[in-house]
């Protein structure tokens, strides 16, 4: 199987002392791609501008999440992917909007088919943005359609500049690359230029974006920036 896109290679059998070559060149992903359709026929049906956020453990996407629903209030809702526990839902309802929590039982990324099963469960009036928070993870969410208008990748300064060339797979896939915890760049060697640059360097049209969401800093340009 193809790592990079999920197909099965061409196969070669014995059948009746014949070499016979079947083509197995099947996407995988194929049912995952049907359901990321109907997601976005959902999601354009009810005029909804949809993110998929990913990010590795700790880097802040709930407590940025939080900060946007005290700003969006019911204009915002937001599906959350963890393994276990409803802890980041909780929350990000109690900053201010609804939140609905999907456990993944272990598995380390959302699909289309559970995000989903989880729209019917939204109140949709009035909600112009909506939020996937996908599990922590660079690896495995970068290859699930989710049927939305854009990912976007958090990275923390704390985690180190030179994660962008470490995962190419989702940095290449992005439109919005957002920089957190910007309060903590002074106490930490986090080169901002070089991870910006690099990420370009995979995805020439990124829009990089600098946020505390601990103190507010850059997040009114963040949130225009979905408007």
């Amino acid at each position: 199987m193809c790592d990079e896109c999920g197909c099965a290679h061409p196969s070669t059998v014995f059948l009746k002392n014949r070499l016979r070559k079947i083509d197995l060149q099947v996407p995988v992903l194929q049912a995952n791609q049907d359901y990321a359709q109907k997601n976005r026929e959902t999601f354009s049906s009810h005029g909804l501008h949809v993110i998929n956020l990913i990010s590795s453990p700790g880097s802040g996407k709930t407590t940025l999440l939080q900060a946007m629903a005290a700003k969006l209030g019911a204009q915002m809702a937001v599906i959350v992917g963890d393994l276990q526990t409803d802890r980041d839902a909780v929350r990000i309802r109690a900053a201010g909007c609804q939140a609905i929590q999907i456990e993944t039982q272990g598995a380390c990324h959302l699909d289309a088919k559970s995000v989903g099963e989880q729209i019917p469960l939204l109140n949709l009036s009035g909600v112009k943005l909506l939020v996937i928070e996908n599990v922590g993870n660079l690896v495995c969410p970068a290859s699930y359609d989710l049927g939305e208008h854009e990912k976007v990748v958090l990275l923390s300064v704390t985690e180190g500049d030179d994660k962008v060339l470490k995962y190419p797979s989702i940095f290449s896939r992005v439109s919005t690359m957002v920089l957190t915890k910007m309060d903590l760049h002074p106490h930490v060697d986090f080169d901002l230029n070089r991870a910006e640059m690099e990420c370009r360097s995979l995805s020439p049209e990124v829009k990089c974006l600098r946020v505390s969401a601990k103190t507010g800093a850059g997040m009114d340009g963040l949130l225009q920036h979905w408007a």
